[in-house]
């Protein structure tokens, strides 16, 4: 009983930690400025697209699944079903689904609205270190190590912070934008360059995933896959919901932030589904101000497993 106990007290403080609320102070750098870009993957009236020429095709390490047309139609209609859920919450959601395999890319609801990152900017800090490292620009210590580790699988907010901090992270926001695809991230208005002040949309969470899945050196890759998939049970929710039978993997966002003088919620989930990683799946939630943690965690899950056809409510696990 004892034990049982500790454990729990153990979770609800990596809770508290995981995924910073309030905005950082003025220790931290003036923020810089952002430019804009369109998504690098055009969707056509119905959600469904292909991949455009600006994105470039899928090295061998995709998925060895054989395309399969029956499960892009299964999907098409999974998704309608999605879109009405979309429609039905107040607040503001949107969801991306790509098919590693064929290109094929589903949208719903609004994937190009700038929200509160959260906590999900941790696996593009996390992603550029490991790239750093590898190109021999920085030494990785065990300390780092620990707290890369703390950072994602705990969503620990000090891990973090030291991280960005040793790593110079206000100097990868060029790197997040050009070259894992977040066009559209940057600093929300009237704060500090910091993890915590960030915005992205849905589609940018999806480009980075893409980008880690698809393009990063193998062994770095293999890192974050299997990291992703051992979060701590707080971060049961969101892709989580696509259900075991996918072996599902993701970095949780939860957070209250402030927007148009508003507190509110939001809870964003970006990460993989299937077979050798098959699916790439991001999606985001604002909630209005009314909105609660688990009104959010439990509606990005089950969106998710709408999508892949998983039971809905879905089970699942998140910060108390």
């Amino acid at each position: 009983m004892r034990a049982s106990r500790l454990v729990l007290t153990m979770l609800s403080v990596f809770a508290l930690a995981g995924c910073g609320g309030t905005a950082a102070t003025a220790e931290n750098p003036a923020p810089s400025s952002v430019a804009s870009a369109p998504p690098v993957i055009a969707s056509d009236p119905a959600g469904r697209s292909a991949p455009t020429p600006a994105h470039p095709a899928p090295p061998s390490r995709s998925p060895s699944t054989a395309p399969s047309a029956a499960a892009a139609t299964t999907i098409d209609a999974r998704m309608a079903t999605a879109r009405a859920l979309i429609a039905k919450k107040p607040g503001t959601i949107g969801l991306v689904v790509r098919d590693r395999v064929t290109g094929t890319v589903w949208r719903a609801g609004n994937t190009t609205q700038l929200n509160w990152t959260a906590s999900t900017i941790k696996l593009a800090l996390s992603s550029a270190i490991l790239e750093r490292a590898h190109a021999g620009q920085v030494t990785l210590t065990a300390t780092d190590k620990k707290y890369m580790r703390l950072s994602l699988v705990n969503s620990d907010n000090d891990a973090t912070t030291a991280l960005w901090n040793t790593f110079h992270g206000a100097d990868m926001l060029t790197r997040f934008r050009d070259t894992y695809g977040m066009s559209t991230l940057g600093v929300v208005p009237g704060n500090t360059v910091f993890w915590r002040n960030l915005h992205c949309s849905t589609q940018d969470l999806a480009n980075l995933m893409s980008y880690v899945l698809d393009r990063m050196d193998a062994t770095d890759r293999a890192y974050l896959v299997t990291t992703l998939r051992e979060v701590a049970p707080f971060q049961h929710w969101g892709v989580w919901g696509a259900g075991t039978s996918m072996h599902p993997g993701n970095k949780n966002g939860w957070a209250q932030k402030p927007d148009d003088g508003i507190t509110h919620w939001v809870t964003h989930s970006v990460g993989f589904a299937g077979d050798h990683e098959r699916y790439v799946v991001a999606v985001t939630y604002r909630l209005t101000a009314s909105g609660t943690l688990p009104q959010g965690a439990h509606t990005v899950s089950d969106l998710v497993a709408t999508v892949f056809g998983a039971t809905t409510p879905a089970a699942i696990s998140f910060p108390t």
